[in-house]
């Protein structure tokens, strides 16, 4: 691992009992939607710019930025990269396959940059990263870092707390000593609660006897 560049790798953590994130499987298969306050598109390259309060919905996926750069490749896979206003982030949610009858859970994703490579099936966040997972509606883990990249594919997240340089410049590669990484990750199953102490006996009752000191 290179010196100053903190990778994690959350698999038990963020994944629950069975150690992985699995993304909802129908997104993949679901139209893609796209809402903005405007659109160019070259068909030469394949490119479509999306540009003012952009909304993208596929499924369960839901993109929101000010704008979206889309471009196809020749295979038809989808490649995007959602930015936003300057000063806020831009926002990702994807629901995760549960079992039937499990707790609804959700990943939501902030960052100044998001990129989706529809052919790797990855999701990168770069610049102010945030990514938590919610149970029932309940935040149960958040994780926090420069760049924050998860696969569907392999279910593996990294984490990396310094933001990378640019190809070629060595002198931006050198890291600030104050990037980290910061998780907050609950439990996978909570202690149970203490059990209440157990109530005092109760003493014995005593009755008076009026036989003491009566003749025989």
């Amino acid at each position: 691992m290179t010196p100053g560049l903190l990778s994690l790798f959350l698999l038990a953590a963020l994944a629950g009992s069975s150690g992985r994130v699995h993304a909802e499987k129908a997104d993949r298969t679901q139209p893609m939607n796209i809402e903005a306050d405007a659109l160019r598109h070259d068909e030469p390259t394949r490119t479509s710019v999306f540009s003012g309060h952009v909304v993208l919905t596929q499924g369960s996926i839901v993109l929101r930025g000010a704008r979206l750069e889309m471009r196809q490749d020749a295979d038809g896979h989808q490649h995007g990269l959602v930015t936003a206003e300057a000063g806020k982030r831009a926002f990702f949610r994807q629901k995760r396959d549960r079992p039937v009858g499990a707790p609804e859970e959700f990943i939501e994703g902030e960052s100044e940059r998001i990129e989706y490579d529809g052919k790797a099936d990855t999701v990168r966040l770069s610049t102010r990263a945030e990514l938590r997972r919610y149970r029932a509606a309940l935040l149960s883990d958040q994780i926090t870092g420069a760049v924050i990249v998860y696969s569907h594919l392999t279910e593996v997240f990294t984490v990396d707390g310094q933001p990378s340089a640019p190809a070629g410049n060595a002198a931006e590669a050198a890291p600030a000593p104050a990037g980290r990484v910061r998780a907050v990750l609950a439990p996978k199953n909570p202690p149970p609660a203490a059990a209440a102490p157990a109530a005092p006996a109760s003493a014995p009752v005593l009755r008076p006897d009026n036989s003491l000191g009566s003749p025989r």
